[in-house]
């Protein structure tokens, strides 16, 4: 169900939640968490999807604050939508698009509409604040989560997240990387045991994953690390490989299809396995299972992320 409240108020939003839970039962006892998506209003309805369907797994209400880009001369005004049922997945949701000088006061908007006494997080899924930390909604939030690829310089991005991070940001770029993660610490917790002399890793131009996957295997593995860049594809975007040399024989993952990797070891035949690019969903539901710093991630943008991954000469013309 849809309940539509044109040029309302933050207070007449509020006593309609009341009355709507009163009569059709739609409780906010269960919610975990209240999820504050900040968004324009193009990208209201995608961003909306991924949170109802990441809802089923973190129960939530959803307040979404969305304005116009195009920054026109408007008539201050506040519109409404509160969707519960099936149009919220296992969440309320409260759209808020804000025109005009109604949306310069963010924090105010969405105070009033906060579950009492649970965490609250903030998600720009498109062009984020430049320190999410002190932007009026994320000095609200105990987490905020923001995607590098989503904005006008993914490379750039990480370079300002890494300057001003706070502990309780987050990124999907860094969430991407979840599955490589576990598929790369798995070969390596095999026989034989040598040491990695040299790391290799491709990926598309505009990957920040990329970056952070280099960043990492540079942290942990203590070697040097190649950096690929390649033409963005129509249809492999992203992570393109990764090659573990070691004096035993090469390591290498490589992803020329979607969603399938062929692996190749030394002594071994070479196979195919699950490698998905991981959705704007699947990215949510992870970062919405734990509500304190991801201290990892920290480590890494802070100190593990050098000037030289966005450097002219790593991310200039790609190879293809």
């Amino acid at each position: 169900m849809i309940k539509t409240l044109p040029n309302t108020t933050i207070s007449q939003v509020s006593k309609e939640l009341v009355e709507l839970r009163d009569e059709g039962g739609a409780v906010a006892l269960g919610r975990v968490l209240t999820l504050i998506i900040e968004t324009d209003f193009a990208g209201l309805e995608s961003a909306v999807d991924s949170a109802n369907e990441a809802s089923k797994a973190h129960p939530c209400r959803i307040i979404v604050l969305a304005k116009n880009k195009a920054k026109k001369q408007e008539k201050p005004k506040l519109d409404a939508e509160i969707r519960v049922g099936g149009d919220a997945g296992a969440s309320e949701v409260v759209v808020l698009r804000a025109y005009g000088e109604a949306a310069s006061d963010q924090e105010s908007l969405v105070t009033g509409l906060l579950l009492p006494d649970a965490p609250v997080v903030a998600w720009w899924p498109g062009e984020a604040p430049e320190k999410p930390s002190t932007s009026p909604i994320g000095r609200i939030a105990q987490r905020r989560i923001t995607d590098a690829a989503a904005q006008k310089n993914p490379h750039g991005w990480l370079s300002s997240l890494a300057k001003n991070y706070t502990p309780g940001d987050s990124d999907f770029a860094w969430t991407r990387l979840t599955l490589w993660r576990a598929q790369l610490a798995a070969l390596l917790d095999q026989p034989p045991y040598d040491p990695v002399l040299e790391v290799v890793v491709t990926g598309a131009v505009d990957s920040p994953s990329t970056d952070l996957l280099a960043a990492w295997l540079e942290t942990k593995l203590k070697v040097k690390v190649k950096l690929i860049r390649t033409q963005r594809g129509k249809a492999i975007a992203g992570i393109k490989g990764v090659k573990l040399i070691r004096k035993s024989g090469d390591i290498e993952i490589v992803r020329n299809i979607p969603d399938v990797a062929t692996l190749i070891q030394p002594s071994q035949p070479i196979r195919d396995i699950s490698l998905p690019r991981r959705s704007v969903r699947d990215c949510l539901i992870e970062d919405l299972r734990r509500l304190d710093s991801d201290d990892v991630f920290g480590k890494l943008i802070t100190k593990g992320f050098g000037t030289k991954r966005t450097s002219p000469a790593i991310s200039a013309k790609a190879k293809s």
